[in-house]
């Protein structure tokens, strides 16, 4: 029997060969395309789908490529001819929520934002923010250490998880982590496969740590600043004062003018740079009057509001963002990140890299943690590919990032996109490590194959 036979005899209507069930598979939000169909899409309603799936890619030799909602952004969860696509969107379940201890367990499926909406009655929350929170899944949130506009305060992804259990290649089941919020017997496989995108093994349910709904007052800041470089300055002083803002966001002066035409506004009047600051708690108001203060004497003009329509009205500038590029054209959004002290620095490189290639960069960064997204907006190729050039302007970024002392990426992970260039952070003795790591957990290498290594 062939592989789909036998996919087909054990799962049923949960394996599909349709072209154009599989022709979106090929892609992510990256927008890289494989433009090769895989073989099959397997669409797991339980833990014994995803094991019986795996046992039979071993038995056969073939590639597996989990995937959740595809919201990726490094082409990690894109599929090519002859594999399987083990999809783990219908495993999308709450299996418990404990105030007591604040946590949930829940499968891999969920979506991030539909997750905090059960919550909110419990006054609780999951608090990886990822911008993709209202499409992405909690197990892609898990599978690339996802971040977002609130980890400075906050944390990523691997801060909010306590246990998983993960499927390996061959079907077996793994339980790792622990329900209590200290455990440290054995190695830390948890972490370990935290970041792993889908290379270890198959995240199949999530014990995740809720924290109580922030309560009490919220500042919101909004700054205009002459340059970019002055402007990372600045954030790099409020946090050096101690000061841990729940968002911390900078735009540069691409940003500004692509928003100023999606929105029709002349927000760039005003500053070619606009930094976002947002103070939650019950020290809202002391940390925001601080940054303000370091704001002002930094250069900026800004205004503080407690008022929450005008703090949205605020935020609304950044969440405009993204849909202002990609009403330009083809967007490749990198992700790298340095110590928040070289935020001033990385921005005159990505400056001096868009002029020497003549190239639009836009670039927001989340400024609180120094983890920064510059924005490659080009026409493609006739085939549809990104332009040599763009690659040529990413790769002295990623060298840039890393002499810096930051690293290729911070949230995004590595998948397709960035394999080329890993080997140049880890060095070769991590390097080989970790490339024998992933042939303890998939000898064969079933799982994602292409990817990251």
């Amino acid at each position: 029997m062939t592989v789909i036979d036998t996919l087909r005899d054990l799962l049923g209507d949960a394996v599909s060969t349709d072209a154009a069930v599989l022709a979106p598979l090929t892609a992510d939000k990256s927008g890289h395309d494989s433009r090769s169909a895989p073989l099959a899409l397997v669409t797991a309603r339980s833990i014994d789908d995803v094991q019986a799936t795996l046992r039979i890619a071993t038995e056969h030799g073939v590639g597996v490529v989990t995937r959740g909602a595809g919201t990726g952004l490094a082409g990690g969860s894109i599929a090519s001819a002859g594999q399987i696509v083990l999809s783990t969107l219908a495993m999308n379940h709450i299996l418990e929520v404990s105030v007591a201890d604040e946590l949930a367990v829940v499968e891999p499926g969920i979506l991030n934002g539909d997750l905090n909406a059960a919550l909110a009655s419990h006054g609780l929350w999951f608090t990886p923010d990822p911008a993709s929170r209202a499409i992405s899944t909690v197990g892609g949130n898990i599978a690339t250490n996802a971040g977002g506009l609130l980890c400075a305060k906050y944390g990523v992804t691997r801060e909010s998880v306590l246990a998983l259990k993960v499927v390996l290649a061959d079907g077996r089941l793994l339980s790792i982590g622990h329900r209590s919020v200290k455990g440290v017997t054995g190695l830390d496989l948890t972490a370990l496969m935290i970041g792993s995108e889908g290379t270890l093994g198959v995240i199949v349910e999530a014990t995740v740590r809720l924290r109580p709904l922030p309560t009490g007052p919220v500042a919101t800041i909004g700054a205009w600043f002459g340059d970019v470089v002055t402007a990372a300055a600045a954030c790099a002083a409020i946090t050096a004062a101690g000061i841990r803002p729940a968002a911390l966001e900078l735009m540069d002066a691409a940003s500004l003018t692509a928003i100023d035409a999606y929105l029709g506004e002349s927000l760039s009047d005003r500053g070619n740079t606009f930094l976002l600051l947002q103070a939650d708690g019950a020290a809202s108001a002391d940390e925001a009057a601080v940054a303000l203060e370091i704001i002002r004497r930094g250069g900026g003009e800004a205004e503080l509001t407690s008022d929450p329509v005008e703090g949205e009205r605020l935020f609304a500038i950044r969440r405009a963002f993204h849909p202002a590029l990609e009403a330009q054209g083809t967007v490749l959004i990198e992700d790298v990140a340095v110590p928040r002290s070289a935020l001033p620095q990385i921005f005159a490189e990505i400056a001096r890299i868009g002029d020497r290639y003549d190239i639009s960069i836009p670039t927001v960064a989340h400024a609180g943690d120094g983890n920064l997204h510059p924005n490659f907006v080009y026409e493609p190729e006739a085939d549809g590919s990104v332009p040599g050039v763009i690659w040529t302007a990413a790769g002295e970024l990623f060298a840039a990032a890393l002499r810096l002392g930051g690293t290729l990426t911070g949230e995004h992970g590595v998948g397709l996109l960035k394999r080329n260039w890993l080997r140049d952070e880890l060095g070769d003795d991590q390097f080989d490590i970790q490339r024998q790591i992933k042939a303890v957990f998939d000898p064969l290498g079933v799982l994602n194959p292409g990817k990251v290594f």
